[in-house]
């Protein structure tokens, strides 16, 4: 069984005078939900199209699957589920009648799988209503059934929550959490809402004018997110003091408005809060901060607003 489900090698691809990625090298390992990460125009499409065979490498190679030949790779590539650009639907069918139709394109022998697909992603008891009236969230959970005709083992997304309401994130949050961890489906997921994936993801590739800048695993993403206690009290030396002798600490760092950055102790922040007020301190701010995945992603691009 082959450790990485992708693998791509220097991928470059040029359009005209434009380089739409500048040799990426991205490893994404069986198993992982893989947060790829840009502003638009960063170069996601792009990678996902090479990758998917929609548009060809100016230089690089990739492999899928452990394949590296272009025959092989094609083969490989019916062991992918792909939404791109958003789902293919016909607005007029009925979501029974989408999968039906995608089985028949996709030559899928047999009935069974769209009733389990439709289960799968919740629309079984959507009846005759057509595609068209159905919500954003609901065509989203639609097309990801459409992708997951043929059992694929790796789901390419490409912006799968761009312009859902709330509900519609969290159910489609929910439902690529499952096919990944009931199902042991690989997931590319690209999108620039980070918050979100933040709480999906467990690996991470920052892209920025077509350059791969960053790859970690969630794990040393909260290793480099630190949190800490914010602090501001009527007294900043005298709290620093008190940090310091009552609680043994130097883990903190006193900031230029006054207020207190306490790395230590972010887990019992009841015990620093009752030792400042038992030294007479009066606390004015106090609250757990720390960077999430959008303030370490500008920093990573050097404070590049993103949308």
């Amino acid at each position: 069984m082959k450790e990485y489900v992708l693998r791509t090698n220097q991928l470059s691809k040029k359009y005209q005078n434009n380089m739409a990625i500048n040799k990426v090298s991205v490893l994404i390992k069986k198993g992982s939900i893989y947060g790829f990460i840009g502003q638009n125009g960063a170069g996601k499409s792009t990678l996902i199209r090479l990758v998917t065979g929609l548009a060809y490498p100016t230089s690089g190679t990739f492999e899928l699957f452990g394949e590296t030949n272009n025959k092989n790779i094609v083969e490989a590539r019916k062991r992918i589920g792909t939404i791109i650009e958003g789902p293919a639907l016909y607005p007029q069918m009925t979501a029974a009648e989408n999968l039906e139709a995608h089985r028949l394109l996709k030559g899928i022998p047999g009935k069974e799988c769209v009733v389990k697909n439709l289960k799968l992603v919740d629309l079984h008891n959507t009846g005759k209503k057509k595609a068209k009236d159905f919500s954003l969230g609901m065509k989203q959970r639609l097309g990801i059934a459409i992708a997951l005709l043929g059992d694929p083992e790796f789901l390419i997304l490409d912006e799968p929550i761009n312009g859902l309401d709330p509900m519609g994130v969290v159910e489609i949050r929910e439902l690529l959490k499952k096919l990944n961890r009931e199902h042991g489906i690989t997931i590319l997921i690209s999108s620039h809402i980070l918050s979100e994936l933040h709480l999906l993801a467990t690996h991470y590739g920052i892209i920025h004018e077509g350059a791969l800048l960053e790859q970690l695993s969630a794990k040393e993403l909260q290793e480099k997110c630190q949190q800490y206690l914010h602090i501001k009290t009527n007294d900043t030396n005298k709290a620093a003091t008190v940090l310091e002798e009552n609680l043994s600490t130097q883990d903190f760092e006193v900031m230029p408005d006054g207020t207190i950055k306490l790395f230590a102790y972010v887990n019992v922040p009841g015990k620093v809060s009752n030792i400042l007020t038992t030294e007479g301190l009066v606390i004015e701010e106090f609250m757990p901060m720390g960077e999430n995945l959008e303030t370490y992603f500008s920093k990573r691009i050097g404070g590049v607003q993103h949308g």
